[in-house]
């Protein structure tokens, strides 16, 4: 069976956007966070992502793709990404323009597809979803990259979560940036 991992970067007080969406916070060119970003595209063959997210991501990165002015490593990330399959989950959403990426609307076709043979499957942001995924017991493993700073306000990332989740430390890893890496299982 694959595991489905969340992946996310949040502020030290639990926010993955600031009060007024801002993101530059997360993405800062740092070597240690995109090796982790990298080593966990390693395990997966498959990206997911809800449908708030996925415009802009798609703009974002078909637009490095067709002309890479992005730092090195965004640009290596667009050319990874475009290799490997994207789902969108959702229900409204009726077209996309990258070729790589399909909408699914029903939630239990992920979980069908949680129980074919291949690589680990991840899942890009989007605290809706993650919550959703996690209130259906389909994430097993949560990463977490923690950002030294403190936004007062914004997005809380596990904000529509219903229940309450043991989590297991299964990794931690201090960056020379501040940040630190966090990945826990939720299987216990």
């Amino acid at each position: 069976m694959r595991w489905i991992i969340a992946a996310l970067q949040t502020s030290v007080d639990g926010f993955i956007e600031g009060p007024n969406r801002e993101l530059d916070w997360a993405m800062a060119e740092d070597a240690e966070t995109w090796n982790s970003i990298n080593d966990t595209l390693d395990t997966v063959d498959t990206i997911i992502l809800g449908r708030k997210m996925y415009p802009e991501y798609e703009q974002y990165w078909l637009g490095l793709l067709a002309n890479p002015t992005g730092t090195k490593n965004e640009n290596a990330y667009a050319q990874r990404a475009d290799k490997i399959p994207h789902i969108v989950l959702s229900k409204t959403l009726k077209m996309v323009s990258w070729k790589i990426t399909r909408i699914v609307s029903d939630v239990e076709e992920i979980r069908k597809m949680k129980q074919q043979p291949g690589k680990n499957m991840l899942v890009l942001g989007g605290a809706t979803l993650v919550s959703s995924l996690m209130n259906l017991g389909l994430i097993d493993e949560i990463h977490l990259i923690i950002n030294p700073l403190i936004l007062g306000g914004g997005k809380a990332l596990f904000k529509d979560v219903k229940e309450r989740h043991s989590l297991k430390l299964i990794g931690a890893k201090p960056l020379k940036s501040g940040k630190v890496n966090l990945i826990y299982s939720t299987q216990n």
